[in-house]
């Protein structure tokens, strides 16, 4: 029977690219390509100083366009993205919000969208490159902590840059054993066997649980101003943003601008898993804005959240089960996904509406995003609206709140 588990454990760490110990992370990033790549690899090593000193854009202007054909492993293909995403927003950004450039030369655009087609991605910075790809230990023998962690890349905004990324790594990983306790949880739907399902339920508790404490970690390692004035509108995208309103186009591969959304939290597909397992369903805006957040994960992560979202459902199976052990568990899963969000409210309060309302009143924009983005999130959607939204829609799959609406 062990082996049964072990076996079938296995077999969904590989259908949905998972890592037992990191969850949706990526094991082991590589941190330099073949040589015949270095140009890409030097302007993203060098990333912050070539903005600052305004270099970026000459310099790309000038670069030859490479072949990615001689990328041959998925850890290749996932560094070229995350290089090459991170050259981009250099480029588009380099001049602030005032002076976005309109379109990405050919030497970029075009193996970028090779790239990104060989993973199934976008062609921009993501979630998945700038969080779950863009990490390295400084020993490797020690532990996964922000004192013993380092980027791969990085844009201005030194320490707090620095650690908006790191943080959002840990929070990453302790989501890890909730991952694997909704798969769990769907296996113990499969079987009709309750201990496993409450098994799995409580470790996406407790998951849920370590993820807001280390989130909390945001406070020691990140400056509101820093975060909202220098780093924000380099993860800032081209579609449902007035800085960029006619989109950006990529040489070489089309003739029309292409509209795609900034990296953000609503990409992370733990999250997504979480409402698919408690049959979190948003309304309108939200549940569509998020839905097409989904196309911007890797495909094995989006084909986990689907797999979760066509299972038989838990809800119905908890409001019809009698086992108030089982119940119990739904419901501090339902808990501590609605005290997550809240927090992440809190957070967003912090470091992008206060010092943009400060910004404003002072009279003094901020470097970089200014009052563009106060209110709207790199993604695109209104941040405050959105995740009101979402946290108050999760309240609402609280068994008793079932049982209320269908009285």
């Amino acid at each position: 029977m062990e082996t049964n588990s072990r076996a079938t454990l296995q077999a969904d760490l590989d259908a949905f690219d998972i890592s037992e110990e990191l969850g949706f992370l990526l094991e082991d990033p590589l941190t330099d390509l073949p040589d015949y790549y270095r140009v890409w690899m030097d302007l993203a090593n060098n990333l912050t100083q070539l903005i600052e000193s305004h270099q970026l854009r000459d310099l790309v202007d000038k670069m030859p366009v490479l072949s990615p054909h001689r990328l041959t492993s998925h850890r290749e293909l996932r560094l070229a993205h995350l290089a090459l995403g991170f050259i981009t927003m250099g480029y588009v950004w380099q001049e602030g919000q005032h002076a976005p450039a309109e379109t990405l030369p050919k030497a970029v655009a075009l193996p970028y969208w090779l790239v990104s087609r060989r993973l199934g991605l976008p062609p921009i910075l993501i979630y998945a490159d700038s969080v779950l790809a863009n990490w390295k230990l400084r020993d490797p023998a020690g532990d996964m902590e922000v004192e013993n962690m380092d980027l791969i890349f990085n844009f201005p905004g030194d320490k707090s840059c620095r650690g908006f990324f790191l943080v959002s790594v840990l929070v990453e990983m302790a989501a890890n054993s909730g991952i694997l306790g909704a798969v769990e949880v769907m296996h113990g739907m499969e079987m009709h066997d309750l201990s496993k399902i409450q098994r799995g339920l409580l470790n996406v508790v407790q998951s849920l649980k370590n993820m807001k404490e280390t989130f909390k970690l945001m406070h020691e390692h990140v400056d509101p101003t820093d975060f909202h004035g220098t780093l924000r509108i380099f993860m800032s995208g081209w579609r449902d943003n007035p800085m960029l309103p006619g989109g950006l186009l990529y040489e070489g591969v089309s003739n029309e601008p292409i509209f795609l959304s900034g990296g953000s939290a609503a990409q992370s597909s733990a999250i997504q898993c979480f409402d698919a397992l408690l049959r979190i369903e948003h309304d309108d805006d939200s549940g569509a804005f998020l839905m097409r957040m989904r196309d911007y994960m890797p495909p094995a992560h989006r084909q986990l959240i689907e797999t979760l979202s066509v299972c038989p459902s838990l809800q119905e199976f908890v409001l019809s089960c009698s086992n108030p052990a089982v119940c119990e568990a739904y419901d501090a899963c339902v808990l501590a996904l609605e005290d997550l969000r809240s927090y992440h409210l809190c957070i967003v309060a912090k470091y992008i509406i206060v010092p943009g309302s400060r910004a404003r009143a002072t009279g003094c924009p901020l470097r970089g995003v200014g009052a563009a983005l106060d209110t709207t999130g790199a993604g695109g959607a209104n941040l405050m609206v959105f995740l009101k939204s979402v946290r108050d829609t999760t309240h609402k799959a609280l068994l008793s709140e079932l049982a209320s609406i269908n009285e």
